[in-house]
């Protein structure tokens, strides 16, 4: 069970979800996701359901201002019959974060969500950093498990949704946009793709934005297996950044650098450039 009770399996403190939300059934027939009466319903896979909807893996679900995506990770696994987690989204910045917390570590705001269900939804900006967020743990989780292919289909979505955000010309919350970047990095390194390295230095490329320094640690110790693929695009991105460094804060100052020595260490490595466009292949 799935809402905003204490009683429910998963607790979400989120005004777009109903007390007792929606329903994940597993049994002899096989997977299931109800509808338990919501006020603003749930929909698989963009699709508003009528009933009981049959669900597969890499099905997204969506709960209020969440996707959820339903995964088989424990074909063996036993069930759970107590509460496993609550959290709660902030009214002020709709992120979420443990209940146990007495303010929001992402904007320190101490207010409660209201008690009753609301209708409606958030801006397109907040839902995306909340989609964003719940993909990136499930791509952790897919990669803690060695479940690569699942990891790759994971972070094309995550990578898809931050990308029809910018198109629709709206802004990347930075931190949601560095924890999926991580995970893009760390693909990368399961995968031996580089592709979402690629994407990594071009989505800060045209957000104009200097990746964190623990991010950019990250791509240091990933990239240099791909230097001939990735040099057109760190310097494409190395580019940008200079042109706008006028005033940088020290820690893009430090992140500046590090990305410079990554650079120095593709010239060190001399290797061919082969394959290399510059662009990064965008999510289908």
């Amino acid at each position: 069970m799935i809402g905003r009770s204490l009683d429910c399996n998963l607790t979400i403190e989120d005004p777009l979800v109903s007390r007792e939300h929606a329903r994940i059934v597993i049994d002899e027939s096989g997977e299931r996701v109800e509808d338990m009466g919501s006020r603003n319903g749930v929909r698989v896979n963009g699709v508003q359901i009528k009933g009981p909807t049959p669900l597969s893996d890499g099905d997204r679900v969506r709960i209020g201002t969440q996707d959820f995506v339903f995964c088989r990770v424990d074909l063996a696994g036993k069930g759970h019959s107590k509460t496993t987690g609550v959290l709660r989204l902030c009214s002020k910045c709709h992120l979420p974060y443990p209940r146990e917390s007495v303010s929001c570590p992402n904007c320190e705001a101490t207010d409660q969500p209201d008690e009753e269900t609301l209708s409606g939804s958030f801006g397109n900006e907040s839902q995306t950093s909340w989609s964003v967020q719940l993909l990136v743990e499930a791509l952790e989780r897919a990669l803690s498990l060695g479940r690569t292919q699942d990891a790759e289909r994971i972070v094309r979505r995550a990578t898809a949704q931050v990308e029809e955000l910018i198109l629709s010309g709206g802004t990347v919350d930075p931190k949601a946009l560095a924890a999926l970047a991580t995970q893009a990095v760390a693909t990368t390194a399961a995968s031996n793709d580089p592709t979402w390295i690629l994407w990594v230095f071009d989505v800060y490329r045209r957000s104009d934005r200097v990746p964190p320094v623990e991010l950019v640690d990250r791509l240091g110790e990933a990239a240099g297996v791909h230097a001939g693929v990735l040099r057109a695009a760190l310097d494409g991105l190395l580019s940008q950044l200079r042109a706008s460094a006028r005033g940088a804060s020290p820690a893009d100052v430090a992140a500046l650098a590090r990305l410079e020595g990554i650079r120095r260490l593709f010239e060190d490595q001399a290797t061919p450039i082969s394959e290399a466009t510059g662009e990064w292949p965008r999510p289908s």
